[in-house]
């Protein structure tokens, strides 16, 4: 059954064994805060990569306990705590991986590394549920934080990651919206030429286990009552599960939009890699890592 609220990620993580987590760069209030409570709760047990004595100097004024999580000293800086994250992952010592206060690029440098990193086997991507006041349902946005401007096929991969994480919550047969400015195909806007490409792949079984429509302008995708004003109809109008974004910026913009103007929750991982790896934006709060460590959670043991 469906997830109806973001919570529930949490009752679910909790029914299961702990994941290990190992979080790069772990000198961050907002990481330490999340983990505290995720171990509250019973979700994870946290690896701490990075420098003990700043971790323990934020963890002291924050009145964090750290005394259920291992720190591994490392002060080499961030790109190094990275790899050692990454490392911990390929040892098998940890089941999911948190970015800290490290870039996103240094973080998947050392993921994607030949030598010393766990490469996908495929395309990875963004993927985060939102809860919202003013919509009936969960829904998932993608991409919004990993590739920049997908062409059709990096669409498609996108599309197959963000559709299994709403199978593993519960969305049986999610209904995909791919967003653009406009409703109708127009050569001149790529997005739209996409919207329909993807739309026909899901008809000839390149894109199953869902339902994909569009191009759609975000009101269509979301709102019945637009889509009926505006005259369309089928499945997926007023009614996503879903929502492919055209691009990084695009995506970022909805992003930061839900979760700061429109009152939005959101739990967010990347797909794509051999483990979750929690991937939320700096400005997230903790209240968001914690439900994106549930998130991560639900997912590694539902594979």
């Amino acid at each position: 059954m469906p997830i109806h609220d973001l919570l529930e990620l949490m009752q679910l993580a909790k029914s299961r064994q702990r994941c290990t987590v190992a979080v790069a760069a772990a000198e961050d209030e907002d990481v330490l805060k999340s983990l505290q409570f995720a171990v509250a709760e019973g979700i994870v047990v946290p690896l701490l990569i990075g420098d003990r004595e700043q971790i323990e100097t934020i963890a002291r004024a924050a009145g964090i306990n750290l005394q259920q999580m291992e720190v591994i000293d490392n002060r080499q800086g961030a790109t190094a705590s990275a790899r050692m994250a990454v490392e911990k992952v390929r040892q098998g010592a940890a089941d999911m991986l948190m970015k800290g206060n490290v870039s996103t690029a240094d973080l998947l440098k050392a993921v994607l590394d030949k030598e010393t990193g766990i490469p996908p086997g495929g395309l990875m991507s963004h993927v985060a549920f939102f809860q919202s006041p003013y919509y009936h349902k969960l829904f998932g946005v993608t991409d919004a934080a990993m590739n920049i401007a997908p062409d059709l096929e990096a669409k498609r991969k996108i599309l197959l990651n963000a559709v299994e994480a709403c199978h593993r919550v519960g969305i049986a047969n999610p209904r995909v919206a791919v967003v653009a400015a406009v409703e109708k195909v127009n050569p001149k806007m790529e997005a739209t030429l996409h919207a329909a490409a993807l739309k026909e792949m899901n008809r000839n079984g390149q894109l199953p286990g869902c339902v994909v429509d569009g191009p759609f302008a975000v009101d269509i995708a979301v709102s019945r009552e637009a889509a009926l004003h505006k005259g369309i109809g089928g499945e997926v109008a007023g009614d996503a599960d879903l929502i492919l974004v055209p691009d990084i910026e695009a995506g970022n913009m909805f992003y930061k939009a839900l979760n700061f103007l429109g009152g939005a929750v959101s739990a967010a991982v990347v797909m794509g890699a051999p483990v979750p790896i929690v991937l939320t934006s700096r400005s997230d709060n903790d209240r968001s890592r914690l439900l994106s460590l549930a998130l991560g959670a639900v997912l590694k043991q539902l594979k």
